[in-house]
């Protein structure tokens, strides 16, 4: 349902694959940082694939980097992008609930996906604790946002 809605608007993206993901090794870890290195015009349609997901708590960053797409700059909109050594990327991450994982990479993984080499890479970290400042709350209450991912799963949204 949340991939479905997260779709990316090109109809030439293929699918996403089914994602599975092993959180195994940090069975009592209840929080995790979920990061995505994304094509930058891309970005936009991630943070909003996320939002309609619910998940609104989202940093982005423009980063350079190289991978299996070598450090060759790409096209678009008429463009080179990246220098001959790095390319451009976009850098995202939040912090979710462990049972939030899943969805949250295939939401990512449908809007960013294009089918080239060079769409990205995601990595799950875990989390100790999540502390928000303005309140000093901690754990899940800290975590928790109005409207976010929960609210729309208990009403039947999400």
């Amino acid at each position: 349902p949340a991939a479905a809605a997260a779709s990316p608007s090109s109809s030439s993206a293929p699918a996403p694959p089914a994602l599975a993901i092993d959180l195994s090794a940090f069975p009592t870890t209840p929080f995790f940082k979920v990061e995505a290195i994304v094509r930058p015009w891309r970005t936009e349609a991630v943070v909003a694939a996320l939002s309609r997901a619910g998940i609104l708590g989202v940093t982005v960053l423009p980063v350079q980097g190289a991978g299996a797409q070598g450090g060759r700059p790409e096209r678009y909109g008429g463009a080179a992008h990246g220098t001959a050594s790095l390319v451009d990327k976009a850098l995202l991450w939040a912090v979710v609930r462990r049972d939030q994982v899943p969805a949250v990479a295939r939401v990512i993984v449908a809007a960013a996906q294009t089918g080239e080499q060079g769409d990205g890479k995601l990595f799950v970290s875990p989390v100790a604790d999540v502390i928000r400042v303005r309140t000093a709350e901690t754990g899940a209450s800290a975590e928790r946002m109005e409207g976010g991912m929960a609210d729309l799963i208990q009403a039947g949204g999400a």
